[in-house]
């Protein structure tokens, strides 16, 4: 992702998949990276389903997945005002705004006409950070999607599987080092569960976990190969860039 310009004095806009996605988003605070595109691209989503993006921030894991997959649909659900403001114009922004809609709420208290059972595929960037360990940022839109509030893992796993109908998937995407702590969530409430890491580098550990599962299905678990995102000298595996800047989806 590449700084382009200043949009405003407290925005900057940002191109993701190689300029296909243009997004606005606080110049501080945080700021979506690489995670919301490899998120976006673990989600096995076909033409005209629906998706909902839980904590979507200012829209970039929908924006690239909307890019990717031009037919589906997707809802967002963020807690932050501004923020769902911003990706509702980021939608507009990226001229998807027929396919690709944001609402306010809170997952523990979800907005009525959020109904259960009623997506195809639900995809979460939960915060990485437990409540109570570490210290939070200075900024509060920063701690809000870092750190846990009163929402913790086990609720945002408990509220996608709620959101997802039968036979659909949930794809999480999360710190590496919090593996257990996810796989603990999802057992006995989900199977066919994927772990994709994400390497560092070759014979480095992984940074990121992708984590995929079905809803009512019984199905054994699989650690999949994953990707290695980076080669020795910090340039990213030609793997990487697919996904990244050629809108490449993963196959997991």
């Amino acid at each position: 992702m590449s700084n382009e310009q200043a949009v405003a004095p407290s925005l900057t806009e940002d191109r993701l998949l190689g300029g296909r996605v243009r997004v606005r988003q606080p110049a501080d605070g945080y700021r979506a990276a690489i995670d919301p595109v490899f998120l976006a691209a673990a989600v096995a989503v076909e033409p005209h389903q629906l998706v909902l993006d839980v904590g979507c921030g200012s829209g970039a894991a929908m924006l690239c997945l909307a890019t990717r997959v031009p037919e589906c649909r997707i809802v967002g659900l963020e807690m932050q005002r501004d923020l769902v403001r911003l990706a509702g114009d980021n939608a507009i922004l990226n001229a998807m705004e027929t396919r690709v809609s944001v609402m306010i709420g809170d997952l523990l208290h979800p907005p009525p006409r959020l109904s259960p059972g009623s997506f195809d595929h639900v995809m979460a960037n939960p915060p990485f950070n437990q409540r109570g360990r570490g210290t939070p940022a200075p900024i509060p839109g920063k701690t809000d999607a870092t750190f846990e509030g009163d929402a913790d893992l086990a609720a945002w796993v408990r509220f996608s599987l709620a959101m997802v109908r039968s036979k659909g998937t949930v794809t999480f995407i999360h710190r590496a080092d919090r593996i257990d702590a996810l796989l603990a969530q999802v057992a006995g409430r989900a199977g066919e569960v994927v772990v994709f890491p994400l390497w560092a580098g070759q014979g480095r550990d992984a940074s990121r976990v992708l984590v995929r599962a079905r809803k009512q299905i019984a199905a054994p678990a699989r650690l999949a190969a994953g990707l290695v995102l980076h080669e020795a000298d910090g340039r990213f595996t030609a793997a990487a860039e697919a996904v990244l800047r050629e809108a490449r989806g993963l196959d997991l």
